[in-house]
């Protein structure tokens, strides 16, 4: 009896748990969308320290960090976003975004290609890709 209260107890806190998560995600997602980024980003970090593996915690944060023009922290949450959902086609674009505002030809070419694999929303965005990409090696 005892094991099964503990049980209870548990399964209660991770319920509790998850719930605070995604309550926290949602309340930042809708402060970013009235582009009340600080607040927006305080949840954020909130939503991450109960499910450290919330990828689109991450997601909002790179997209705030882009607004702020940090594109090391932004980076780092593409690359954090990407390492827990491989196959998410915009942190592909962003991350592609940033490589091209760099000139890094293999990288855009190595993230096109897995973008091409993935894009189902943002398919629109390869021949834009493709043009710059051509023209970057049209310089060199």
């Amino acid at each position: 009896m005892k094991l099964i209260i503990k049980l209870v107890a548990i399964l209660s806190l991770f319920i509790t748990s998850v719930n605070a998560n995604e309550n926290y995600f949602s309340k930042a997602k809708d402060l970013f969308e009235k582009e009340k980024y600080e607040d927006s980003k305080f949840l954020l970090h909130r939503s991450i320290v109960f499910n450290p593996k919330h990828s689109k915690s991450y997601l909002y944060l790179a997209k705030i960090y882009n607004i702020e023009e940090n594109e090391i922290e932004e980076k780092k949450n593409l690359n954090t976003t990407l390492l827990l959902e491989p196959d998410n086609e915009e942190a592909t674009y962003l991350l592609i975004e940033i490589e091209l505002k760099r000139s890094n030809f293999s990288k855009v070419k190595n993230l096109k290609k897995d973008f091409e694999l993935i894009c189902s929303s943002l398919c629109d965005k390869l021949k834009s890709i493709s043009e710059r990409l051509d023209d970057m090696e049209a310089k060199n």
